[in-house]
């Protein structure tokens, strides 16, 4: 803009300048060419008079005309009534042909004066003549030459050119000052702001077009950083991963779960936004399944596979998305961790398993010893124990379905809404009393120490945790062994331990000590009546609770469970 201003500028002030020397220069020439034909005019008056008051026998005219010829630039010739030279202040008269036909010697001739003018392209001179007939019938003309336009320019064309130059300098010069004087305003114009600074009033309407325009580009920009925001705000806290490629396979989009799941492979970013990544889809995972996923969707098939990262499971989901203008396709890429449910339902297939046995078990033995003695073949003296086996069974029966049923309402965490003040302590002895008699047969001495203790939860399910918990200690224990509870609380925290003399876990035991049905050793639990699930029930009715739990073991040393509980709100 700046240069189309510049030259525009020169190129007016230019032509400005050299029209207005034309104009001036031919005003100036026409106006000295019309003085320059009356000076002759009145010159040839004169000498004309001068001449007729001479006596034209003896030649006093002639040398009178040879002496104003001498003292003037002009020629003055004479000439006869039939058109010869008589006098000629520039040539020799027999060296001249006849003048008759000249437009100003007949004009003169005729009327009694008159005038012509004569150009010569050769030379460039403009000519001019006047004549003026005298009493005796002879013609006097004086003419006079002077250069025209074109034979002045091609005298001066020097001084012209340094002229011209001179006035092309001031001129550049003048078009750059003008040049930044025009830009300046111009320049000050902020196009966030375009109303803020004073700018030509021409430029009004534009600057005002331009200050709603840019309103309405804040706005869309605002409504695309905050849709911006909340799409990354939404991605980044997904759990699930997200992935975003265009049709050539480069990730547009990948969030911090998807980066934690696949980034391994490729460099990390440093957060989950939606700027374009730059990486192909196989610089983020070498898994198969995942580039076989991928280049489904990329070919316009979904597609669903499994893929295993660092001992977890995921779910791989790719949609296709076509283009279209040109048919091709993008592709969306979920990754689920599917670890939990798929545990959760390998937990599932165990437990029903599991309950089909250990019901089917009492089951069998009930219907076996009912079918002895409904056949009659039971001996008489043998039907009190039959029947004892029976009731024996039935009791482990209805333990189990009565664990079962705790376990689903623990599952279904609907108990929440029964959660009321209770004290630990009270808990504790009601327990211990329970379950003194059974540590006194089996030669367990049975402790409790602490004071009160008010957790919110619900009595019923805490006396069951502490119950199951007791009652292992017992049942697992060595003759003459130590089962000790305690209760204490610190910094808004209640902790129960439950600590055994016992036979202790094996480490390898530990971790699945608390799965549903499972026992270390299947044989004693039976024996002792145990359904497999009082550990279970401990487990969830601690989550339960908002509670942790921790149990450490060594063989043939004891067990220590440990519980932390948070404190009740005061009243």
């Amino acid at each position: 803009m700046k240069k189309r201003i510049f030259w525009s500028i020169l190129l007016s002030c230019f032509l400005t300048l050299l029209i207005t020397a034309a104009f001036v220069t031919s005003v100036l020439y026409v106006n000295s060419w019309d003085e320059y034909k009356r000076e002759i005019e009145t010159e040839v008056l004169y000498v004309g008079e001068a001449v007729n008051a001479m006596d034209a026998s003896d030649g006093e005219a002639s040398r009178y005309l040879a002496e104003v010829g001498r003292s003037t630039k002009n020629r003055i010739t004479l000439i006869a009534a039939d058109g010869s030279v008589l006098f000629d202040s520039y040539a020799d008269e027999e060296d001249l042909d006849n003048h008759l036909s000249r437009p100003e010697i007949a004009a003169a001739l005729a009327d009694g004066s008159g005038q012509a003018e004569r150009l010569s392209d050769t030379f460039g001179e403009r000519s001019y003549y006047s004549a003026l007939r005298l009493e005796d019938g002879s013609v006097l003309r004086i003419g006079g030459t002077a250069k025209s336009v074109l034979g002045i320019v091609g005298n001066a064309l020097a001084w012209i050119v340094i002229v011209s130059v001179f006035v092309l300098l001031i001129t550049v010069l003048a078009a750059s000052l003008l040049t930044g004087t025009i830009i300046k305003p111009i320049n000050k114009i902020d196009l966030n702001a375009p109303l803020a600074a004073p700018a030509y009033d021409e430029l009004s309407p534009l600057l005002l077009r331009m200050e709603k325009q840019n309103a309405r580009i804040n706005k869309q920009i605002r409504e695309l950083r905050k849709q911006q925001e909340e799409f990354n705000y939404i991605t980044g806290n997904m759990g699930e991963g997200l992935v975003i490629f265009d049709d050539h396979g480069t990730v547009l989009t990948l969030n911090s779960s998807a980066e934690s799941i696949l980034g391994c492979d490729g460099p990390s970013a440093s957060k989950a936004d939606t700027l374009p990544d730059g990486r192909s889809y196989l610089k983020l995972s070498r898994d198969l399944h995942y580039i076989r996923t991928v280049e489904a969707a990329l070919d316009g098939r979904p597609a669903v596979a499994t893929m295993e990262r660092s001992g977890r499971q995921y779910r791989l989901s790719a949609t296709p998305v076509e283009r279209r203008e040109d048919s091709r396709y993008a592709a969306v890429l979920f990754i689920v961790d599917i670890t939990d449910r798929e545990r959760a339902e390998q937990l599932r297939k165990e437990f029903s398993a599991n309950v089909s046995h250990e019901l089917k078990t009492p089951l069998t033995t009930i219907m076996g010893y009912a079918e002895i003695i409904g056949n009659g073949i039971a001996r008489a003296e043998d039907i009190p124990e039959f029947a004892g086996k029976i009731r024996q069974e039935a009791a482990r029966l209805l333990s189990l379905i009565e664990d079962i049923i705790k376990l689903s309402r623990l599952d279904e965490n609907e108990l929440t809404s029964r959660f009321e003040r209770v004290d630990l302590a009270e808990v504790c002895r009601s327990v211990v009393k329970k379950l003194s008699d059974k540590a006194r047969n089996a030669n367990v001495s049975l402790f409790f120490t602490g004071s009160s203790c008010a957790v919110s939860g619900i009595e019923s399910i805490l006396h069951e945790i502490l119950f199951n918990l007791t009652d292992n200690a017992i049942i697992y224990n060595r003759e003459g062994g130590e089962a000790h509870i305690s209760l204490s609380e610190s910094d808004g925290q209640v902790t129960l331990v439950v600590e055994d003399t016992g036979i202790g876990i094996a480490h390898e035991h530990i971790d699945r000590i608390f799965e549903r049905f499972y026992r270390v050793d299947k044989s004693h639990s039976r024996e002792t009546g145990g359904t497999g699930l009082g550990l279970s029930i401990v487990k969830h009715g601690a989550l339960l609770h908002g509670a942790s739990i921790r149990l450490e073991s060594e063989p043939g040393q004891g067990t220590r469970v440990t519980l932390v509980f948070p404190c009740a709100e005061a009243e």
